[in-house]
């Protein structure tokens, strides 16, 4: 019998010379455990020089925290509390929106000299009683995340509690997000400690029970049971998923477990009640359909 429940295919979209893949929301699976979005950026390559339009513009959120994680390349984050921070292959920018916070995300690295992107972002659906906590903005760097390379396994914690370690990311509910690199024909077992569990296949393939599943496919498992995966040849996975905390809807950038609570988020941002980033307060992303007219940011 089948461990997997589903297979979703990354759903590509060229942003204009990089692509993303979403993965989830899907439309059979909303969720793996707190996880509620679920993207993967290129692998892209690019020259000095970029536009800045393909920068992500400062924009709203409430209801979640990201967590941004790249494999390769650079990232400019600037939010709403002043935090300034360059993110960089292995390390973890963990932003918490709670009752709200607004950031952007600039490629200035690659704009000034060129070079790779690749990455993953997800967002974190808060439990009920988090969903107006204060927000905040957290950065780990890769010697405080716990790592293991053992007969042709490398992995590395990335967030949460998992194989035994924990790592110091302000986590507010049970889950785990782990990055594997299996060299050919390495195995490795994800025990059934959660009731919820996915494997995004970054790169290779990856052999479960006599089926085979190449990159670009995020599988989700049954509960109750361990997963061993086979690398055919070889495999760089994402592995995440955690407890339920209850479904939750999303609206553009907004995650909440009401309705209500989207309304008041898009209103709210409509009429300028959201502080823009420190520093990247000049430009603004609209809310879907709206016109281009920037509101004014409150103090």
């Amino acid at each position: 019998m089948s461990q997997i429940e589903l297979v979703i295919e990354s759903r590509r979209k060229d942003l204009g010379g990089f692509e993303v893949g979403r993965l989830l929301p899907h439309a059979k699976r909303r969720m793996i455990g707190p996880f509620v979005f679920l993207d993967h950026m290129g692998p892209a390559s690019f020259p000095a020089g970029i536009p800045k339009a393909m920068d992500v513009r400062p924009h709203p959120h409430v209801g979640l925290s990201t967590l941004t994680y790249l494999f390769g390349g650079q990232i400019t984050h600037r939010d709403s509390l002043g935090f300034h921070q360059e993110i960089r292959p292995g390390e973890v920018n963990w932003m918490t929106a709670g009752a709200g916070i607004t950031h952007s995300e600039r490629f200035e690295h690659i704009r000034a000299h060129g070079g790779p992107l690749h990455g993953v972002q997800a967002w974190v659906a808060l439990p009920a009683a988090d969903e107006d906590c204060a927000p905040a903005f957290d950065h780990y760097g890769r010697d405080v995340l716990p790592t293991y390379e053992s007969g042709g396994l490398w992995a590395r914690l990335v967030a949460g509690k998992a194989f035994g370690a924990d790592t110091p990311v302000a986590v507010h509910s049970p889950l785990f997000y782990v990055h594997w690199k299996l060299t050919a024909g390495t195995q490795a077992q994800l025990p059934a400690e959660y009731p919820e569990r996915g494997a995004f296949i970054v790169s290779g393939a990856v052999q479960i029970g006599d089926e085979t599943f190449e990159s670009g496919r995020l599988l989700v498992f049954k509960p109750g049971e361990p997963v061993m995966f086979t690398a055919k040849p070889q495999a760089e996975m994402i592995l995440l998923g955690g407890e339920p905390v209850g479904p939750r809807l999303i609206d553009w950038n907004f995650v909440a477990s009401t309705q209500e609570r989207l309304d008041a988020a898009r209103e709210r941002w409509r009429s300028g009640g959201f502080v823009l980033p420190v520093g990247d307060d000049r430009e603004w992303t609209p809310y879907p359909g709206d016109p281009e007219s920037a509101p004014p940011a409150m103090s």
